[in-house]
Formats: structure tokens, C-alpha cells, sequence
């Protein structure tokens, strides 16, 4: 494994950071949010011109820059940085990977090519708060059941009696970017109970039926949306067959990678703007950056922020590992994000202070793509970190006195009923009373069970 950048690696990331450096800083984000689309849409033009960003983990054939996953988040931590609002996570991070995965080649060939372009953006929208969920970053659902399960809520799929389409009825929240997108990517549950199984279909911001509005979120950098669908007319994406839970984790993968590496960025900015912050504000006579405390609290950060980037970069370059990135880098984030609005003191305190960016982005994606803690947990669930081994290696008379305590055990199964009188009293797997022969004890019971195990010592008379 070769951990240096390339040189097209670095170009991107240093040109990425002289264009926003000019365009998206603290003044010009709080513009931006505001607007109708949310973002800055000159600036999302110059971006997909220059740099080709919307393009860049999109294949040659399709228009886009050909480069991987890795190259995406090493230039989603420029965006998290400046705290970039575009629909750059939710159209090349989710949307695309997803297309290319499951669309036929009509459909990729359609797509594709205005997504690199930067001239469409897509978003990815679930039923209810279930993202994290759908891309299984905090448990697994291959059954499917937060698309709706067939029962109230979520967005049900129903096909045409022609067979020339399919009607969506339903709603969805939380949709990044889905007031603005000019595709969406509804996953919706289908074949009732009998045939259940969740697919995949592509909403044109015009169809009939469609109905969007911007929620008001606690970081306006990561717009969301609220959908209605009304008999809505859409497209199947890919074919029927296709395995839909296993795309979308595949999906969450590679997206917590480049999530992480947006945190980072964000971390880092943070950490970066405090130590400025303490080098100039000065208190009895001298900066509060001088103080022991102070230093304390500023080298724990740095520590942690740079601990969050490793595990950022390893990701980008096996994605398996992005739920752990992505849980330290959240951690990471919020606690650089507390800790700058503690160091600037009073002023830091002030909502409209640029502080609160960070941290309100740090909550948000907490909410959106965690908890930590959850994501922690699913990460250890899937490497087996908590498994017994123990209960898997017990012998079989251990085994077969578990079985004894069972009430739902087959009786007639003599290793999980020692006491019946069928079974073979020689049999080492009856346990070690079976075959201990006659005792000294006082008990006459001949039908009394083996002691448990390991056994009692025996009670001898004298």
C-alpha cells in the first residue's frame, strides 16, 4: 500500500482550496444557504467546469473524470473545510454509485453523462428518518422494513395494470438536497406481503403528483427536503431482480468513507481557526493561547483530529472500514466543535458566531448518518468483536445439559433428555453420571438426572 497522494491528487486538493478560499467563505456560505436552491449555483458550475467535482468517481465512457472513490473524499475534505453547501453528497456520493450499480446501460448512458456535467443533481430519498438505516452504516435490513413493509407510512410501489410503468403513493423526509434536485431516487416498497421486497425508482422533478418543500433543518449547509408522492408516475431502476438492500449498503460504504473525510476537513478548519483565535485574544496582560490549559485542551484536539484523519484515509482506500472512520471523524468534530466555542469565550457563545457552523454541521450529521455509538457497535457486530467463543466450541455434554434446562428441547432426543430410560447408559454423551457406575450414596432414586457441569462432588456414607 503506497500512502502518498499523487500529483493529480494534490493538484485537485490545491486547486479546490484556492477556488473556495475565494468563493465560500464564512460570509458567502451564510448567503448561499439562504437562497432558493440552497447553494451557490455559479459556484457549483465553476466547480463541475474546472475540476470536474459532480464527475470525478464517474467512468470516462460517461463523461466524468474517471477517477476513484478515494479522489472523491480526498476532495469532499477541501468541501468540509469551507463547509461547502452543493448537492455534491447527495448526487456523486449517493445517487451516482447507486445508478451505476443497479441502472441498465439505457439508463446509465441517459444519466450519467448530465451528472458529471454538473447540468442535473439527484437525491436519494427514504422513507422517514431511515438513512443511516437504508445504507445499513447502523444495523443491517435486508428485509427491508424501513422502505415501509408493506404496512402505513413509507412509499408504496404499485405497477401499472398495462405493465408500461409503476404509481408511487407515500412520502419521505429528511431527503438531502431533494427540493432542488432535478432527480430523485425513491426507494419504495412493493409486492405487499406475499412478493415483499424494496426497489428503486427514478421521480423526474416534474412528474405529476410531486410534491417538495425545504424543511427548516439545524445546519441550512445540508438542506433537506420533505416529498409527496401522489400517484406518482416513475421508472423502474435496473430490473425487478435486483438486489436493492445490497447496493444501497455497498453505497454507504464507499458514502461513510467520503463522510469522513468531510468531517475531517471540517475538524480541521475548526482546530485551525481557535488556534488563531487564542494566538491573538489576549487576557491579563498576555494571548490565552500561552496559558498551560489552554495548550492542554488545543494538543488533545490536534491529537484526535489527526487520529480521525488516518482512519479517513484508510477508508478512502478500503471503504469496509468507513463506519469506523466515519464514527471517529463525527466524534472528532463534534468535540473540536464544543471546544472552539468554549475558547472563544463570550463572543464564541453568540449564535450567529461562525463557530456554530461547525457545530451545528456536527450535530446534524450525527443525527443524519450516526449515532457514534451506533455506528460503533455495527462496525463491532460485523467484525464479530463480541461473539462467544466459547459457546460455540462447549462440549457436547455441556451442550447437551443447556438443552436439558430447554423446555422446548425434543424429549425424545436422548442427549437432550438424560433421563430417559431409552438411553444408552454407557453413551459418554449422556454426561458423567451415566457412565460412573454404582455409588455409596444414600439416595435410592434410580431415575434421578446427571448432576450439572462440571459434576457435584459425591456424598459418601459412613
Amino acid at each position: 500500500m503506497d500512502a502518498a497522494f499523487t500529483a493529480e491528487q494534490d493538484e485537485i486538493r490545491r486547486t479546490l482550496r484556492e477556488i473556495l478560499g475565494k468563493r465560500c467563505g464564512p460570509d458567502e456560505v451564510k448567503a448561499a444557504v439562504r437562497t432558493t436552491a440552497g447553494h451557490d449555483r455559479e459556484l457549483w458550475q465553476q466547480l463541475a467546469r474546472q475540476l470536474g467535482l459532480p464527475g470525478i468517481a464517474i467512468a470516462e465512457e460517461y463523461g466524468g473524470v474517471g477517477c476513484t472513490p478515494a479522489d472523491l473524499a480526498l476532495a469532499c475534505e477541501e468541501t468540509g473545510r469551507a463547509l461547502l453547501p452543493s448537492p455534491l453528497l447527495a448526487t456523486a456520493a449517493l445517487c451516482v454509485p447507486l445508478i451505476t450499480a443497479l441502472g441498465t446501460a439505457a439508463q446509465r448512458s441517459a444519466l450519467l453523462p448530465p451528472l458529471a456535467t454538473g447540468g442535473l443533481t439527484a437525491a436519494l430519498a427514504v422513507s422517514g428518518p431511515a438513512l443511516a438505516t437504508a445504507l445499513a452504516l447502523t444495523g443491517e435490513d435486508a428485509s427491508g422494513q424501513w422502505a415501509g413493509g408493506g404496512r402505513a407510512g413509507g412509499v408504496q410501489a404499485r405497477a401499472d395494470a398495462d405493465g408500461g410503468g409503476w404509481r408511487l403513493y407515500g412520502e419521505a423526509a429528511q431527503v438531502l438536497d431533494g427540493h432542488s434536485a432535478g432527480l430523485l431516487l425513491v426507494a419504495a416498497h412493493t409486492g405487499g406481503f406475499a412478493r415483499s421486497r424494496t426497489l428503486l425508482f427514478l421521480v423526474r422533478e416534474d412528474a405529476p403528483g410531486l410534491l417538495r418543500s425545504r424543511q427548516a433543518v439545524l445546519d441550512e449547509t445540508r438542506p433537506q427536503a420533505g416529498i409527496q408522492l401522489r400517484q406518482t408516475p416513475a421508472e423502474l431502476l435496473g430490473e425487478e431482480a435486483a438486489d436493492v438492500p445490497a447496493a444501497l449498503a455497498a453505497t454507504g460504504r464507499t458514502a461513510s468513507a467520503v463522510l469522513a473525510a468531510e468531517a475531517v476537513g471540517a475538524a480541521g478548519q475548526a482546530l485551525a481557526r481557535t488556534v488563531e483565535y487564542v494566538r491573538q485574544r489576549e487576557q491579563f496582560g498576555r494571548a490565552i493561547g500561552s496559558f498551560q490549559a489552554v495548550k492542554h485542551r488545543l494538543a488533545d484536539l490536534y491529537v484526535q483530529v489527526q487520529a480521525a484523519r488516518s482512519a479517513a484515509y484508510y477508508a478512502a482506500w478500503d471503504p469496509d472500514q468507513g463506519g469506523l472512520a466515519l464514527a471517529q471523524a463525527l466524534e472528532a468534530l463534534r468535540v473540536t466543535a464544543g471546544e472552539a466555542i468554549q475558547l472563544h469565550g463570550g463572543i464564541g457563545f453568540t449564535w450567529e458566531h461562525d463557530a456554530h457552523l461547525y457545530f451545528k454541521r456536527a450535530a446534524a450529521d450525527e443525527l443524519l448518518f450516526g449515532p457514534v455509538h451506533r455506528l460503533r457497535a455495527h462496525a463491532a457486530d460485523r467484525a464479530g468483536l463480541f461473539t462467544d467463543p466459547a459457546a460455540a466450541a462447549a462440549p457436547p455434554g455441556h451442550r447437551a445439559r443447556a438443552a436439558e434446562a430447554d423446555p422446548t428441547a425434543n424429549p425424545s432426543d436422548p442427549t437432550a433428555n438424560p433421563s430417559d430410560p431409552t438411553a444408552d447408559p454407557s453413551d459418554p454423551a449422556q454426561g458423567p453420571a451415566a457412565a460412573s457406575g454404582p455409588t455409596t450414596s444414600t439416595s435410592t432414586s434410580t431415575s434421578t438426572p446427571p448432576p450439572p457441569f462440571p459434576p457435584a462432588p459425591e456424598k459418601v456414607a459412613v
